[in-house]
């Protein structure tokens, strides 16, 4: 959220992509994983079509970069986490959801009453309208279906297997920040590097399924 202040959504789609660099290094630092020749090349392809991708940006922005790379190696360590523990400590999805949630509850109330968060909640006008309810509501139900998926994911897999099926949405997300957003014109780079990435994702894939 903060990054996109300063960086285009097709942008920040383009960078979140080197996370699979910081998933597998942390995966080898957490938990000595390592992979084949043939899934690192997949995973070379993802990235050099992110940096293709990403080379004709003119809105460059040091503050939003720094801040999307920071995201970057922190959901590295999130994912790689949660599949070491997930596998040692026989704990399923839903129990290392409920104890990711006592870890972080307090901390993210700590934060948001030091921010001012907490208070600018309490005093929003229509906290307690129906109608922003009923949204509020139906966010937490996807946010709760979007967790337990990254982690059974995460858990049955790997880190590295969750960081990529997460690129199968960038074709939406990226399709509808040109069109709704703006911020980055139709390039050629642009659209190379997109599908690579995307056909790295498919090698990965398909490498996966075959055992290697």
């Amino acid at each position: 959220m903060e990054s996109v202040r300063g960086v285009n959504v097709p942008m920040y789609t383009t960078l979140r992509r080197t996370t699979v660099v910081f998933t597998m290094i942390m995966e080898y630092v957490l938990a000595g994983q390592r992979y084949t020749s043939p899934i690192v090349g997949s995973v070379g392809l993802i990235v050099l079509g992110a940096f293709i991708a990403g080379a004709r940006d003119l809105s460059f922005d040091a503050y939003g970069y720094s801040i999307v790379f920071l995201s970057n190696i922190t959901t590295a360590i999130y994912l790689a986490t949660i599949a070491r523990i997930g596998k040692s400590s026989g704990l399923n999805s839903f129990g290392l959801m409920w104890c990711n949630g006592i870890v972080c509850g307090p901390i993210l109330l700590l934060w948001t009453f030091i921010q001012g968060d907490l208070k600018m909640t309490l005093n929003f006008p229509f906290l307690l309208s129906p109608g922003f309810m009923a949204v509020l509501l139906c966010s937490c139900i996807l946010a709760f279906f979007l967790n337990y998926s990254i982690f059974l994911n995460t858990t049955l897999n790997s880190a590295l297997t969750q960081t990529i099926c997460g690129n199968l949405k960038d074709l939406f997300t990226i399709g509808l920040g040109w069109m709704i957003f703006g911020g980055l014109p139709f390039d050629l780079f642009n659209v190379i590097g997109q599908f690579l990435g995307f056909f790295g994702s498919g090698l990965y894939a398909y490498y996966k399924l075959i055992g290697k």
